[in-house]
């Protein structure tokens, strides 16, 4: 029975994907910029490894999950003075599951990083890889049979990403063009992976020697569909502790806890609720996140932040 009041939610959210947003969404977008812009592939001075998995309204039978594993690391140059390029390099992998969809994505990324003077850069970076999509049609019942529900499908297609990241000593900016290459899904009438831009930006601002309040937005312009963007209002304690509230537009109320050990060691949480009337069937998403960077802090002042170092 749970699977026959499935089919019509999952061509209702299958339609509204068509249509509208195809990249996952993440709560803890701000911590984790290397999963969103690859010109984040080596700005930090150090490997950096990340691991975040989110499951969405729970309680709902076959309700979204998508995490990604992304590593970054500089890549060595000579650099005549401060000013001169350098470079480095990443990887991401990313697994979204809907229902009976499942698409894995794969990525090798490259960026350049230029300094305009002591406190600015410019970044620019691509992500090249591969999309697999496929459907499992064991996971779908129909009350009569259906040809396009009642088949297995799969295909592989590349897959490219554009960014641009500008920052201050205080400030920063990112804007992001996700799925450069169209690719049609191997089922569906016309649904294909269509072009979304996004851009995000944020501000530090140093309460006093113990607390640095980071607000931040960031905005999704889907190629067909509405508009959708997360406010988040986080606050650094002492580069130890770490929490936030935000908002998403038409989604749910954003609640995220986080705790550095030692400044190289992070481990985040974050609690989606819900907003919306599908509250009625599911009211909460968690979302879970580990981070390791082999930078040995130099100090432990306030002003210390890997997004404006």
């Amino acid at each position: 029975m749970r699977q026959l009041l499935f089919i019509p939610l999952f061509i209702l959210i299958s339609k509204n994907i068509c249509r509208a947003q195809q990249i996952p969404q993440y709560t803890q977008w701000s911590t984790h910029q290397m999963a969103i812009n690859p010109a984040h592939a080596g700005i930090k001075r150090c490997l950096d490894l990340q691991l975040l998995f989110r499951a969405q309204w729970i309680g709902l039978e076959g309700a979204p999950q998508s995490g990604f594993v992304t590593a970054s690391i500089p890549l060595r140059s000579k650099r005549n003075k401060f000013l001169s390029g350098r470079h480095g390099m990443g990887v991401k992998f990313e697994n979204d599951r809907l229902g009976n969809i499942d698409m894995n994505r794969f990525n090798l990324a490259y960026a350049g990083h230029f300094n305009f003077s002591m406190d600015t850069r410019l970044s620019l970076g691509i992500y090249a890889g591969f999309l697999q999509f496929g459907f499992n049609s064991s996971k779908a019942t129909t009350v009569n049979p259906d040809i396009a529900v009642l088949k297995d499908a799969t295909n592989v297609t590349p897959d490219a990403h554009f960014g641009a990241w500008w920052n201050g000593l205080n400030y920063y900016v990112g804007m992001t063009m996700n799925q450069l290459i169209p690719s049609e899904w191997p089922m569906g009438n016309g649904a294909k992976q269509s072009f979304h831009l996004m851009m995000n930006g944020g501000y530090r601002w140093a309460i006093n020697k113990d607390m640095t309040f980071l607000p931040g937005m960031i905005m999704k312009f889907p190629f067909r569909g509405p508009m959708v963007f997360d406010l988040n209002l986080n606050f650094d304690i002492q580069n130890t502790y770490f929490v936030g509230v935000g908002f998403r537009r038409q989604d749910a109320l954003l609640f995220t806890a986080g705790l550095k050990f030692k400044e190289q060691l992070s481990i985040q949480y974050s609690f989606d609720y819900t907003i919306t009337t599908l509250q009625k069937v599911s009211n909460n998403t968690h979302e879970i996140s580990i981070g390791y960077i082999t930078c040995k802090p130099e100090n432990k002042g306030v002003s210390r932040c890997a997004l404006f170092e």
